[in-house]
């Protein structure tokens, strides 16, 4: 039986095995919650939220339908902590690491699902990648963690404690998981720079993509000034750059006489500045996100929809997907027929790509939207909002997440995980093998516009 299972296996299309290796990361991580000694006692969590509980932590989004805080118990928070790491790093990811770690030899098969979880294009160099994904994550987090632990003695009483705090919020904020267990999110640190400015640093460096890190490690390192960025370095930070700076403009300005009234142009800008970062996945808050007005809700979940950026820890349609249409647009509004950017040329395939996800993403997100509002009595924008936080696995809410009926969660868990997995991975599981046409019909003009 079990060299039957593991033909069948060997014959699923890499997507198809990657989203069932997230499944079963969500099985794991829903027993894992629910382990004696987990729970605070007295605290009883129902399957449905435990569930959703563990969605929410393996595709690493922080919406919650429970005070992790008043819930679970120091052991119940460092289970967290490992799905969140199981998460960040992704499936594959820690997998690779494992089998190195016991000297299995990485054949085609592994290579093939690594470069699916990745998006990435070759087979070449696949498993150097993920070391050095993972060396570069842990240092990031271990960083963070003794940055935050070492300031946080001035609040906690112990040692211990502040270390807890400290590991959980790097943690936390790298994976851009969107956890906390303070109970209030970042709320305690609204008027604390340093507490910002380290999430600030840690939740750019998880979202901004893996590949982009590498590469700024080997740029940093080299010694003969030949290095050359990337076409998708350089297409990232520049996206990401734009949204970060736009976000926070936007929110500054719509804010300033309303939310932001009466408050100082620094405080002002460092809510603006921080609620933008944490919308490419973040999830964190340092102000009560349901106090702005409906132009900036509507800001941060346009945000939250574009989301991080291809290999990192976040979700959404990702800033390259929208970098490449936005290209496209400017190009084809020249009478070009061509992307040219940076010197390079991009590929068609990947123009039909980003618009195939833009497409379905927007679908599948008012398809969410209006079942939720049918089943539900908040008003739009909340909804909108918390479709918008789940499939872009951000993790802000309006404080609507507990109150969700059963259909309801399933809905968001449903679309925190497609976040997570990305459209790409999902569109290949559902659709057929990779076929060329064996031959081709007249092609006829139809007219648009």
């Amino acid at each position: 039986m079990w060299s039957t299972i593991k033909e069948k296996l060997r014959t699923l299309k890499p997507a198809r095995l990657i989203v069932m290796y997230y499944f079963i990361a969500i099985t794991l991580s829903f027993i894992l919650l629910r382990l004696p000694g987990v729970h605070i006692d007295g605290q009883y969590i129902n399957l449905i939220d435990s569930l959703f509980t563990a969605v929410s932590a393996v595709s690493v989004t922080g919406l919650t339908v429970i005070n992790v805080s008043e819930t679970y118990t120091t052991f119940g928070i460092v289970m967290m902590m490992l799905i969140l790491q199981l998460g960040g790093i992704g499936i594959m990811s820690l997998g690779t690491f494992i089998w190195l770690l016991v000297g299995k030899r990485i054949g085609l098969r592994e290579r093939q699902l690594i470069m699916t979880d990745h998006n990435q294009y070759n087979l070449s160099g696949v498993v150097k990648l993920i070391i050095e994904i993972i060396k570069i994550l842990l240092l990031i987090e271990a960083v963070g963690a003794l940055l935050l632990a070492v300031y946080f003695t001035q609040f906690y009483e112990t040692w211990g404690e502040a270390l807890l705090h400290g590991v959980f919020a790097s943690v936390s904020a790298t994976t851009n998981g969107g956890f906390d267990i303070t109970g209030q999110s970042l709320l305690p640190y609204a008027n604390d720079y340093f507490v910002q400015t380290v999430n600030i640093f840690l939740i750019v460096l998880g979202a901004i993509g893996f590949p982009v890190l590498i590469e700024l490690k080997q740029f940093l390192s080299n010694k003969n000034g030949a290095f050359r960025f990337s076409l998708f370095t350089k297409i990232t930070t520049i996206m990401y750059g734009i949204l970060l700076a736009l976000g926070t403009l936007l929110i500054f300005i719509v804010e300033f006489n309303k939310r932001f009234e009466g408050m100082s142009w620094h405080e002002a800008f460092f809510y603006s500045l921080f609620q933008s970062t944490s919308t490419r996945s973040g999830g964190l808050v340092t102000i009560d996100v349901s106090t702005f007005t409906e132009p900036t809700q509507l800001v941060l979940s346009i945000l939250m929809f574009i989301g991080a950026s291809p290999s990192s820890v976040g979700g959404g349609i990702r800033t390259t997907t929208l970098a490449i249409a936005m290209l496209f647009l400017i190009n084809f509004s020249r009478g070009r027929h061509q992307i040219q950017v940076f010197g390079r040329e991009i590929h068609l395939i990947d123009v039909y790509r980003s618009y195939a996800v833009i497409i379905l993403a927007i679908m599948m997100s008012m398809l969410s939207i209006m079942m939720i509002m049918v089943l539900e009595s908040h008003s739009l924008i909340a909804v909108i909002f918390e479709v918008t936080s789940a499939f872009g696995t951000s993790g802000m809410s309006m404080g609507i997440t507990p109150d969700l009926s059963t259909p309801s969660k399933l809905i968001i868990m449903m679309l925190m995980f497609i976040g997570r997995v990305g459209l790409i991975s999902f569109l290949f599981m559902i659709g057929g093998n990779n076929q060329k046409a064996k031959y081709h019909y007249p092609k006829e003009r139809v007219i648009i516009g």
